[in-house]
This record gives C-alpha cells, structure tokens and sequence, in this order.
C-alpha cells in the first residue's frame, strides 16, 4: 500500500482524486495539504474536510498550505468550471468535523515516514516547494518519490497556448521543486487530457450506490463535464487529470514514460512553458537531475482501474 502525502486545491478533479484514494485499497492516504487555485485556500481546506468526514475520515490531517504565489500576484480562480464553491452544485455543510493544521504538519509526515511516503501534487507547487525552502531539499528527498500533475510537453496548454495551469500558477515554485526534488515524475497534459471520463460511466457509478460518495460523484462530475462542453465544442466527457497521477502511481506499468530534465519557464510570454530535450540526440544531463515524464498511457486499464476503485463497498474504507 502506498502512502500518499496529497496535495491538492479541491476543485472537482481534485475532489474525484481526494476520493479515488481514500476508496482505492493501494492507496494510504495519509494526509491533505490544500492551497489555492482552483478556488481559494479557505475553501479547500473546507472542501477537503467535508470529503474526509464524508467517508468518515476525518481523523486525516487537513493541512492548510500557500494561499498565493511567490511571485505575490492576485489569484484567478475557476468558479466557471468548478463552481462557485469548487464542488460543482454542491456546498460542504458548516457544522464541519476537522483536523485542521498548520503547515508543521508535513514535516512531521516526512520525518514519520521517510521513504514510505510519496508526495502527490496535483495543484499549484507552492505548497511543495516552501517545504524545500524550509526544510530542505536534503530532509524533503528521504521520501520515495514525487509526482507531479502539470505542464504540457510538445503539446497545447490550457491557460495560454504554451501553459498548463498549474506550472502557469506558479511557475517560480514548480521549477524549484523540479530542480530540488529527487525521483520525481510528471505527469503533464499530454497524458491528462486524455484520461476523460464519460456520462455513461458516471451513471454506472451513481447507479452501484456502493459508497457514500456515489451521488456526490455524478453531481460533480456531470457539472465538470457540462463545463467541459462549452470549453471543448463536441466533447461529451471531462479529463480526470488529477485521478490519473495517483493511477500513475499504483500502476506505473500502464504507462511510457521518458527520462529527461524538465524546466519551467517563468517570463511573461512564455509563463509556464515546460521544456524537456527531445530531440533525437538530446544534451547530456547528470542522472540525478532526469525526472520521469509520461507520454502515454493504456487508456482502458485506467477506465476499469477508476470504475473498480469509485464503486468499492464502504466496508473496504480504510
């Protein structure tokens, strides 16, 4: 079972993720570290709590992390894909069972648990990156690994034509921890856009009714598909883009990866743009500073993966 340090800005593609790995039986959750960008930091934290209480977790540490970039800017955020409150039409109660922390919290998880632990960043960097600030990049790189959603390599962006949103939310802090971290993967658009879920397939899940998330699942995810439709004229389905990181992680070998160093760039034309060498003789780069990008995926393993672990019994909740 990998323990999983999660790291998220719930949203509903971060909300589906949050429950994807509190269901899925290789997955120890271990803790939530929410941030800004999807909706507000505040709000994340609320948004996450109200899952963990839902599945009757809420002993799982909500540890609130950035609630804005380094660089200091103003934050946009995304009600028109998220909703108003980041769970689509649903607004999490105010009488809030939590286990609230400050930002101390991840040390103490890392210290714990050291290379047990993998630390999951499907949001904005920051969050990440200010542990290698003040931890360490030595202390922060006994965990197993890092992975990472984000970027998008020889292949459109969905916030400029060159960025992904969150290496353009942050791209001064996505860079730091691609340059500190150790055995990191990136799991970029390239990837994500296509790992899409489908009405008929939410349907199916609702209908199993096996879990207490089954009705939450369909309200969200219909209105991240709706959404979807007016981004992408034709398209009748929603990219799990945060879902598919953790299945990169259970299931490294429904996926290709490559080995190259990846940058982020952070001037203003070109925010966000991730470079990797690709070319048929690529520079030489030292082998500890290679990070692990995946390129394609088997597309059917990961729909059976995500039905299998969205319709488990409740007597399988850990």
């Amino acid at each position: 079972m990998e323990k999983v340090l999660l790291f998220c800005d719930p949203g509903i593609d971060d909300a589906v993720a949050i429950i994807y790995a509190l269901l899925n039986p290789r997955i120890d959750l271990v803790g939530v570290v929410t941030g800004y960008g999807n909706v507000n930091e505040k709000q994340a934290t609320d948004n996450a709590s109200y899952l963990l209480q839902l599945g009757g977790r809420p002993d799982i540490p909500v540890i609130r992390g950035a609630k804005g970039p380094f660089s200091g800017e103003l934050v946009s955020y995304y009600p028109e894909i998220h909703g108003p409150e980041g769970l689509g039409p649903i607004r999490p109660p105010d009488n809030l069972i939590t286990n609230v922390q400050d930002y101390r919290a991840v040390f103490d998880l890392i210290d714990l648990y050291k290379n047990d632990l993998t630390l999951v960043d499907v949001g904005r960097s920051t969050s990440l990156a200010i542990s290698f600030i003040l931890k360490g990049a030595e202390e922060v790189n006994l965990v197993k690994g890092i992975y990472i959603m984000g970027g998008a390599i020889n292949h459109p962006g969905n916030v400029t034509a060159v960025a992904e949103a969150n290496f353009f939310g942050d791209p001064i802090a996505t860079d730091l921890v691609l340059e500190k971290g150790k055995n990191v993967t990136v799991i970029p658009l390239n990837v994500t856009n296509y790992a899409l879920v489908t009405p008929q397939i939410v349907n199916w899940i609702a209908a199993s009714n096996s879990n207490p998330y089954s009705g939450l699942i369909k309200s969200i995810i219909d209105y991240y598909i709706n959404a979807y439709k007016k981004l992408i004229p034709g398209l009748n389905a929603a990219p799990m883009h945060d879902v598919i990181t953790l299945f990169a992680l259970t299931s490294p070998g429904s996926f290709q990866f490559a080995s190259r160093r990846v940058r982020v760039e952070s001037s203003s034309l070109s925010r966000g743009n991730t470079i990797a060498d690709f070319r048929a003789k690529p520079k030489e780069e030292p082998k500890e500073t290679l990070d692990h990008i995946a390129l394609a995926f088997d597309y059917n393993a990961f729909i059976q993966d995500f039905i299998n672990v969205m319709t488990a019994k409740i007597n399988n909740l850990k």
